[in-house]
């Protein structure tokens, strides 16, 4: 969520003035010498306790820190009942991020800018690992976005990511099959007109999934749906067939050779890794050098397959590089959520031990 926008102001304005409200009682409750007369609330003379936290106005700031703490862990809950009519999910997550920046003052007023013994140490030590936690995931929700749509030329949705993938590996293994059974070998005869095409009767369907439009894409036909301008057909990850002139070509077996190994030693076994980025194809420059010798390797007829493998690894490498993106975006809370719940429970255990053992 941005926070530069007219919906956060009222809730700025609050934050800041419920901190200086609070930091005005601590100073007339603490050290009213340093507030005018006018708000020396509690007197003249400076309340003397062992510990702030343990004063009537220490256990308010406490107090309201906790039901802070509760009201940002129900925010999971809330999400999870959108339905539910007790404010929208946005009102709640702009209350989360306020009120928590909120706590930052009352916890150390309520602490009176001292660590205290091991127990409190602990802590503001887990209070401070996730306050700066939820900082870092809310620059990231800023940077994020603008970041994919600039190194992006598409997004496309996170759960249809490994579907494409294993799409690209099922084309480039019938590709391969081809090349082994010869169906897509350019005909020997006189006067033939075209070569047998690959069959994507067996691929799996696409239509209703959104593919990056690379080098290799074809143009989008009549009536095919697009995902922010980008053509989304079977076609652009399915093999094209070869075209031929009148008197036909005739077949190279060492270019098919040449295709079928690379496809088998460089080619699968980018598509289908697990992290691509390990590979000599997942790097843009080095793809480049591999696939440009490679067109050196194979015929005329056979360089439309190579450019067409290439706009795959292009896809790829794309779809890794919003697979990263993604990971950054949501792995912070990773370290966030678990580590909030954890600090709502020694809250409330120090809260316990406080009023009741003390």
């Amino acid at each position: 969520m941005r926070i530069n926008r007219a919906a956060h102001i009222p809730w700025a304005i609050f934050v800041l003035a419920a901190s200086a409200a609070a930091g005005l009682l601590y100073l007339a409750q603490f050290d009213p010498l340093r507030v005018p007369p006018a708000f020396r609330f509690f007197g003249a003379k400076p309340l003397e306790h062992a510990t702030i936290g343990g004063t009537p106005l220490g256990l308010i700031f406490g107090a309201v820190s906790l039901g802070i703490f509760i009201f940002a862990a129900l925010l999971g809950v809330r999400k999870k009942w959108p339905i539910l009519p007790i404010g929208n999910v946005q009102r709640w997550l702009r209350g989360h991020i306020w009120l928590t920046l909120l706590t930052v003052p009352l916890v150390l007023l309520h602490g009176g800018f001292h660590l205290g013994g091991p127990m409190t140490t602990l802590l503001m030590t887990l209070y401070a690992v996730v306050m700066l936690s939820g900082i870092y995931g809310l620059v990231l929700q800023h940077r994020m976005p603008t970041l994919m749509k600039d190194r992006l030329p598409a997004e496309i949705v996170y759960d249809q990511i490994p579907n494409i993938r294993a799409q690209l590996c099922v084309a480039a293994k019938r590709l391969q099959q081809t090349y082994v059974s010869g169906e897509t070998r350019p005909s020997t005869g006189r006067g033939s007109t075209a070569a047998t095409s690959l069959s994507t009767a067996a691929l799996p369907d696409v239509s209703s999934h959104a593919v990056l439009k690379t080098p290799s894409a074809v143009d989008k036909p009549k009536g095919a749906a697009t995902v922010r301008g980008t053509a989304v057909t079977p076609a652009a990850i399915a093999p094209r067939p070869l075209e031929v002139d009148d008197a036909g070509i005739v077949a190279d077996v060492d270019s098919e050779q040449v295709l079928s190994r690379f496809i088998e030693r460089q080619l699968l076994p980018y598509l289908q890794a697990r992290r691509g980025e390990k590979l000599r194809l997942g790097h843009a420059r080095e793809a480049d050098d591999t696939f440009r010798h490679l067109l050196l390797q194979v015929a005329a007829p056979y360089r439309l397959r190579v450019e067409e493998m290439q706009g795959w690894c292009d896809e790829r490498r794309l779809l890794d590089a919003q697979t990263r993106m993604q990971h950054w975006l949501h792995g912070w809370l990773l370290v966030h959520v678990p580590l909030s719940f954890l600090l709502l429970l020694v809250t409330a255990w120090h809260a316990f031990v406080t009023l009741f053992h003390y």
